[in-house]
């Protein structure tokens, strides 16, 4: 309805246009102006609008402009070659608009499924990889087990438990980021707010990766005045977790990680910096694209869902997040999030503090 609202409302104006003109310039020429309406409406709206506007420009310029004036009579034949050629035009016009947005969309949804066939086979092709090892490795203990775990000593009986846990986790990781990322695609996750301090977030992080994390330096620079913030903790948790393994992950062990936080402005800025080899400078662009993963990193394991994770969530959070190369070497993966005003203490707390 509001291509046909526009197309009466162009060709009022460019009646009132042709009115004025009427006296100074051949009537033929003014049947130009009501190309002009008919070409913008046929590129912005449905062919059906440009029609209107087509058929609606022929009878103002009849009606209004041409001799006898404020009827539909016609005294000169020639205006009705005019009428059939500007009636002719505009639908013509309408109708190569409607093609080339029929061919957009059609390019578009091609793109799209492209895209999508790109996305499944890349997730296939990466579960499959990285589901093959693990299956190997469970199956090849197992079987072990089965066949001459009787011959063993508990020591090595304990190892090979210990390697299908091992195992059967990281497969559990590789499925949970998947379903997790679908989660967070889907808007079935709901944001839990609360006050929470980011030093404790960090503590709860650190405690649960502290063997992931026991062959790196980890070190914290928090300080202790920082301002609060109203954020899902479990999901924060989630993405301070993906950053630390990341950077342990694809850095020699006894390398340093270092976690920052600072208010900056109104935003906190979070940080896990490295001092590994770092990216390659075109991968800063693209790390957090899903599936996605920085060269030679293929032999370290995940299907590059971990820092799209990162991403959906900071961004549920109205956050930012980005990678950057370090001074000297190594990566450094930023987030912010937001600050608000912090709740004032109930007025029963602070008479007692007082």
């Amino acid at each position: 309805m509001k291509g046909y609202a526009w197309a009466v409302i162009a060709i009022a104006a460019c009646t009132l246009a042709g009115l004025g003109m009427r006296s100074h310039v051949d009537p033929v020429n003014i049947a130009m102006l009501y190309l002009l309406p008919v070409v913008v409406i046929a590129l912005r709206y449905t062919r059906g609008a440009a029609a209107c506007a087509a058929v609606l420009g022929v009878l103002a310029f009849d009606f209004f402009l041409v001799p006898p004036y404020l009827n539909f009579a016609v005294d000169d034949v020639q205006y009705l070659l005019t009428f059939g050629i500007l009636l002719a035009v505009g639908l013509v016009i309408s109708g190569l608009a409607e093609s080339a947005r029929r061919e957009a969309r059609a390019r578009a949804a091609a793109a799209l499924d492209a895209e999508a066939e790109r996305l499944r086979n890349t997730l296939l092709s990466s579960i499959s990889h990285d589901l093959r090892t693990p299956l190997a490795v469970m199956s090849g203990a197992s079987s072990s087990l089965m066949e001459s775990g009787e011959r063993f000593g508990a020591a090595e009986r304990r190892a090979l438990a210990e390697s299908i846990f091992q195992q059967a986790r990281a497969m559990a990781e590789v499925m949970g980021n998947v379903l997790q990322m679908t989660r967070l695609e889907t808007g079935a996750i709901a944001l839990k707010r609360d006050w929470s301090s980011i030093g404790e977030i960090a503590g709860s992080v650190l405690d649960r990766l502290a063997e992931r994390l026991s062959q790196h330096r980890v070190m914290l620079d928090l300080p202790g005045d920082l301002p609060l913030v109203r954020v899902d903790a479990t999901l924060i948790e989630q993405v301070l977790a993906n950053l630390l393994e990341n950077a342990a992950k694809h850095t020699p062990p006894g390398t340093l990680v270092r976690l920052r936080a600072a208010q900056v402005g109104a935003e906190l800025v979070v940080a896990v910096e490295d001092f590994g080899p770092g990216l390659d400078p075109a991968d800063f662009a693209r790390v957090f694209a899903k599936f996605h993963r920085a060269a030679g990193e293929s032999a370290a394991g995940g299907i590059g869902l971990g820092l799209s994770i990162c991403r959906a969530i900071v961004l549920l959070h109205h956050g930012r997040i980005w990678a950057e190369q370090m001074p000297g070497g190594g990566s450094a993966f930023r987030f912010t999030l937001p600050l608000e005003p912090a709740p004032s203490p109930p007025a029963e707390e602070a008479l007692q503090r007082a």
